[in-house]
């Protein structure tokens, strides 16, 4: 099967650079698939995972807007990630052998409303480590309704696609499964994949996108 390799040359969500490199490797129209390689640290530190996820989120991003999720995406991470235990993905020379030789299927794409995708985990959060005031609803079904810590927004495998649920310090709420999560409220802040936007929001949303994603998975 033909394939490009994409692979990370400077910061995991630099999507100028990214989206250059994903336009660069489909002018190629025989390439039907991407594999995509993250760069590989040099010693171990506790964010190397989550900037694995971004650079993935950010290559499928680039997809995304170019309307080119036709193609397949294989990820090949050095280390294990959220998105790798999420999505049943081996790591390290496993992940390159599946890369080349695997199969795709179809699973689904979270996004948010700023267009960006994630793999691993989101957060909506109060700024400024103040409680987050709001409210949240997945689907039609209230998630929250006054003061929380945060909401934690997580990928499923399988349909309708996401789940969220509230974070206390004790006891963190129950899951609730759906298509989407959407957060309104005076000081909602939004951390992707470990990373905090400071920018204060009104609202914000994760939700599946209307086309999956063909993902090379065992």
């Amino acid at each position: 099967m033909p394939f490009a390799l994409i692979t990370q040359a400077g910061r995991a969500d630099d999507k100028k650079t990214i989206r250059a490199a994903v336009t660069d490797a489909l002018s190629d129209s025989a390439v039907t698939r991407l594999i995509v390689e993250p760069r590989v640290a040099e010693r171990f530190a506790p964010t190397v995972a989550e900037e694995n996820d971004t650079f993935l989120g950010q290559v499928v991003a680039a997809l995304m807007a170019t309307e080119r999720l036709d193609v397949e995406v294989a990820y090949v991470s050095a280390e294990g990630t959220p998105a790798t235990r999420r999505y049943r993905l081996p790591h390290g020379p496993a992940a390159r052998q599946l890369a080349e030789h695997g199969t795709a299927s179809p699973v689904p794409l979270i996004r948010d409303d700023a267009a960006t995708v994630i793999f691993g985990s989101a957060r909506h959060l109060g700024a400024e480590g103040a409680k987050l005031h709001g409210e949240s609803y997945v689907d039609s079904e209230r998630l929250f309704d006054g003061e929380v810590r945060s909401v934690l927004i997580e990928p499923t495998l399988e349909a309708p696609g996401l789940r969220a649920q509230v974070e206390r310090w004790l006891l963190p709420g129950r899951w609730v499964a759906g298509r989407a999560v959407q957060t309104g409220g005076t000081n909602i802040v939004v951390e992707r994949e470990g990373v905090v936007n400071e920018r204060v929001l009104k609202r914000s949303t994760f939700y599946r996108h209307v086309t999956d994603l063909l993902l090379v998975r065992p």
